[in-house]
């Protein structure tokens, strides 16, 4: 090849990178105010801040990722699929095996069940094994610049990162994650590792990429710190007495409805609880026909964790399904 292709191809090449990733400018005019902004606000160094944020690239395939995350582009059997495989259930259980005594005291301390801690590191990441290749402080610096939806968002978390590698120890630069940013095997954003990690050996470092103790306490704590029920039911099956009723705000997360009040409705479910304890209406779709639930309060929780009712009710069958004793010939 003529050395002129050879410089048309570099050149051809480097324009195509240039598309895909790109350092941030400090110049920028919304970098620059959000570096102002932090080392006023948080009294941070301002060196240590542009010497961070410098290095960030902005990459498109995380915004492309950010624009179709799976609860939104799947129906429940599909999204299903993804958690509920014998693999994943075998993963479980070597899990539980491995770690039973340490589930059971973190456990046994706060009400958590082992096995909701195990299907939240399972759903999330494959009980450790998939933590996400991103480096943390591109995918924050990626949507909080260059990701309008939900710039806001993210530049605060950006500025928890921030805050968090200088508490915590975790280096700002090596720190990796998933496409949004979310880290180690419970996939911690960072205000929430900030808020809600835990020391489970109480050696001075909290680590939740690789320690086991402080992931199983940290998972524990945030269900804990949102109101976790100890002994109580994720969700009930239902059914509809009539499927066109109207009135029923299904799969709206955050408006919880007294039990009783769904009964009255014509949501039939056998309560375990009180007419007057609350739940939310979930309908989803399933290969055949759509299916209707009742989540409990735990389930609620759950949603706090990650705000889709596809991603409670694969935790909390992940949990059922490891609590259930394994068939042998």
């Amino acid at each position: 090849m003529s050395r002129v292709l050879w410089m048309i191809l570099a050149t051809v090449l480097s324009l195509s990178g240039s598309l895909t990733a790109y350092a941030l400018d400090l110049e920028r005019q919304d970098v620059r105010e959000f570096v102002d902004d932090v080392v006023k606000r948080d009294h941070l160094d301002r060196a240590w801040v542009e010497k961070i944020i410098s290095s960030a690239e902005s990459k498109q395939a995380i915004i492309d990722t950010m624009k179709k995350p799976a609860e939104h582009v799947l129906q429940w059997h599909e999204y299903r699929k993804i958690f509920m495989t014998a693999e994943r259930l075998k993963q479980g259980r070597e899990f539980l095996s491995e770690h039973g005594p340490l589930l059971a005291d973190v456990s046994t301390r706060t009400g958590v069940p082992a096995e909701i801690i195990a299907a939240i590191v399972g759903v999330e990441t494959s009980y450790g094994r998939k933590t996400g290749h991103y480096r943390v402080l591109d995918a924050l610096a990626t949507l909080g610049f260059d990701y309008p939806p939900r710039a806001p968002f993210f530049r605060a978390e950006l500025e928890q990162f921030l805050l968090m590698s200088r508490e915590v120890g975790v280096d700002p630069f090596k720190a990796t994650g998933s496409y949004a940013g979310a880290m180690g095997a419970p996939q911690f954003m960072p205000r929430s590792y900030r808020s809600f990690a835990r020391d489970g050996d109480h050696d001075g470092k909290i680590d939740l990429w690789n320690n086991w103790r402080d992931i199983a306490e940290s998972v524990a704590h945030y269900f804990v710190a949102h109101g976790w029920h100890r002994d109580e039911a994720v969700f009930i099956n239902a059914r509809l007495e009539d499927p066109d009723v109207e009135g029923l705000p299904g799969n709206k997360i955050d408006t919880l409805i007294a039990l009783g009040e769904l009964q009255r409705k014509g949501v039939m479910f056998d309560n375990p609880l009180g007419a007057d304890d609350k739940g939310l209406f979930i309908a989803l779709r399933d290969a055949d026909a759509p299916f209707y639930l009742v989540g409990l309060h735990n389930f609620y929780v759950i949603t706090k964790y990650n705000h889709s009712p596809m991603y409670a009710l694969a935790v909390a069958e992940l949990a059922d399904a490891l609590r259930e004793p394994v068939a042998h010939p």
